[in-house]
């Protein structure tokens, strides 16, 4: 894959300008860090910016660099300026990096943006393609030191702006982390004004506050020649940069194609890999130098144990980083408390929150497929008296009532005011779909979890009656979920309103775990049911459209959204399992293949080269929340390569 061919090409002549504030880029910086907007340049979030800095990585991240408006001198007359997105005539990516291309009087000028790999650092270069006359340029800064979850206004602060070589230094206040941003043969003019009241169309459609505010910092002009582009750095430390930085950042991007293996798979698929790069972020640990972890999803999301777990085979087993799938592992282990992994990390830095049943059991599958991909026997050998541990809490009951229920060996979780499972939207006090009891998946993936962890002492030559005995007892009694009337599982079991029978995803992970607890005549009644009432071309509806409970459109505000969120929303991720369980059913890989094909499309839909988290659950199936979620990349990398006849002897 050539890091300079364009993909994802839009002709912006051609383009509506709605459509072109729709589609939004995203780089960043591998702790964190990250840049992002729209290709029309309009700020349609809060979470768009150029600097965006992770000051304790991966989170603690804060708005630096807000924007940047560009403008070109008129020739006919030196004194007038014309913004510079009125010249934009195309847009695409090379590798991760987008280009937008304008044309300004027969002179055509490439503007790039990337961020340092481990540094909290965005680039931004203009170069003149083509045109002999010089083009001068006029770039106006707009500064802030904000929580990026926050519109806020800065009007008490300080405000310092400080003249430097090319360019200047900005100080919020004394407590603010500094801000450099300077820029080759650039000269800097300070401004110091406040612009308010900026609307964000996006915050408006969610119901949020949908004004921003950006600090003038100032303006530089600088005169761009033909072959000698001019490079913009902002920097939340002292920047440092290189004639060949453009150069490295491709390099680094064609590695991870070179080290994917993807080279024979279509490019839509080899790009992916470089999706997938982005949720990868360094986690610093106590008392060590660092540990790897996953963002869930840009760009509002941090790392999230779930999230990490479910997406560890695809993001990384699938791109061919076994040592840093090991390194996640390593990390996730010491967090594991009272036999749980945490659910998030807060961004405040705040201590771990652990109120999930189902990321330690992911965790369990997790390593697994490491196993199968790396045969890291140590790995194991290191892990495996926390795997004891954690088995053992969830015998005698951990917290949040998550424990093994001694009359059936089911696992039960729940607690009035809390929502344990991946449906956990809570708005308030309101928690939208409870679940209390024994979820379906939870218990599915209980299954599965002795059965690994029999495999696991089997490996290491323990004794593993214990666990198949476990596991056998939970296979006998998980035919309670089994409801014959719809010829599908009950969602939820042992509520403390009765069995649950809406028709919900959940049951599909009976069928895509390794190890089912269904009879082969179940599987394929399960994955019929989805099929029918679920499969859309964007993934599962996380609701049957026939349920009174059921939401066709996400959106609104938290109140509606959270509302909709796990009733009725498509949901991308879930095309991984119910792809894998159609295969298992079915046999017909040309079949499944065909259910994946779709989401080739839908990365030039929404986030330019990446996967959107959930869609609406009525046609067109529009896409909302982020616009690059880790498990929508990961299932969809994973499962195209579990399809792929070079991954017959392993399967991730």
């Amino acid at each position: 894959m050539d890091m300079t061919q364009p993909m994802f090409l839009m002709d912006c002549t051609k383009t509506d300008d709605v459509i072109l504030q729709s589609r939004e880029w995203l780089v960043t910086n591998g702790i964190g860090g990250f840049a992002m907007g729209t290709v029309s340049g309009a700020q349609t979030r809060r979470y768009h910016a150029l600097l965006i800095a992770a000051l304790k990585p991966p989170l603690d991240r804060k708005v630096m660099l807000s924007a940047i408006e560009e403008h070109t001198l008129s020739s006919r007359d030196d004194r007038s300026t014309i913004p510079l997105k009125h010249h934009l005539i195309q847009f695409h990516l090379e590798g991760t990096i987008p280009v937008w291309t304008f044309e300004v009087e027969g002179r055509l000028m490439e503007k790039r943006i990337w961020m340092e790999h481990g540094m909290n650092q965005t680039c931004i270069q203009y170069a003149l393609e083509a045109g002999i006359k010089p083009l001068p340029l006029r770039i106006d800064t707009y500064v802030h030191h904000r929580d990026f979850h926050q519109n806020q206004r800065g009007d008490a602060w300080q405000n310092r702006v400080e003249p430097q070589d090319n360019g200047f230094r900005y100080d919020a206040h004394p407590d603010a982390a500094s801000l450099h941003v300077c820029c080759d043969r650039a000269n800097f003019t300070v401004r110091r004004n406040w612009v308010h009241d900026l609307p964000q169309s996006v915050e408006t459609y969610r119901g949020l506050d949908d004004r921003g505010s950006h600090f003038h910092a100032g303006t530089l002009t600088v005169e761009l020649v033909p072959g000698s582009p001019v490079t913009l750095v902002a920097s939340a430390h002292t920047p440092t940069t290189h004639v060949n930085a453009l150069d490295a950042h491709r390099n680094r991007d064609a590695s991870l194609i070179r080290r994917s293996g993807l080279a024979d798979e279509p490019r839509w698929i080899q790009h992916l890999a470089l999706a997938a790069d982005q949720f990868i972020v360094k986690r610093v640990l106590p008392r060590e130098e660092h540990g790897l972890s996953v963002i869930a999803g840009y760009p509002w999301f941090g790392d999230w144990g779930r999230d990490t777990m479910i997406c560890l085979p695809g993001l990384l087993l699938s791109t061919g980083r076994i040592q840093e799938a090991g390194l996640i592992l390593r990390t996730f282990s010491r967090y594991v408390d009272q036999g749980m992994l945490p659910n998030r990390f807060p961004d405040d830095s705040g201590p771990p929150e652990y109120n999930t049943v189902d990321a330690t059991l992911w965790y369990f599958d997790a390593i697994r497929a490491y196993l199968k991909a790396s045969q890291d026997v140590g790995l194991l050998e290191d892990l495996y008296p926390t795997l004891l541990d954690i088995l053992e809490w969830h015998r005698r009951g951990t917290r949040f009532g998550i424990g093994v229920d001694p009359e059936d060996g089911l696992l039960r979780a729940g607690e009035p005011g809390v929502q344990l499972t991946w449906m956990d939207a809570k708005v308030d006090d309101w928690v939208v779909t409870p679940r209390m009891g024994k979820p379906v998946e939870i218990n599915a993936l209980w299954y599965h979890t002795l059965n690994c962890m029999a495999e696991f002492s089997q490996i290491l030559s323990q004794d593993s009656a214990f666990f198949l005995d476990e596991a056998k007892q939970v296979r006998k009694q998980f035919q309670r979920f089994w409801n014959p009337e719809t010829r599908c599982c009950y969602d939820l079991i042992d509520t403390p309103e009765g069995d649950s029978g809406q028709i919900r995803p959940n049951q599909i992970f009976a069928v895509a775990l390794d190890y089912s607890p269904l009879t082969p005549e179940q599987q394929k009644a399960v994955v019929d049911t989805c099929m029918d009432r679920l499969l859309t071309p964007r993934g599962l509806r996380s609701l049957s459209p026939e349920d009174e409970a059921y939401h066709g459109v996400y959106g609104g505000d938290r109140h509606e959204r959270d509302g909709a969120y796990h009733q009725g929303t498509v949901w991308g991720w879930l095309i991984g399992p119910f792809v894998r369980a159609h295969l298992r059913v079915y046999r017909d890989a040309e079949k499944a293949c065909h259910l994946l094909l779709p989401f080739a499309d839908h990365l030039a839909e929404a986030g330019i080269g990446s996967m959107s988290e959930i869609f609406d659950g009525d046609p067109p199936h529009a896409s909302r929340g982020c616009p690059a979620q880790a498990w929508s990349v990961a299932e969809i990398l994973r499962t195209w390569l579990f399809l792929s006849p070079r991954e017959s002897q392993i399967k991730i």
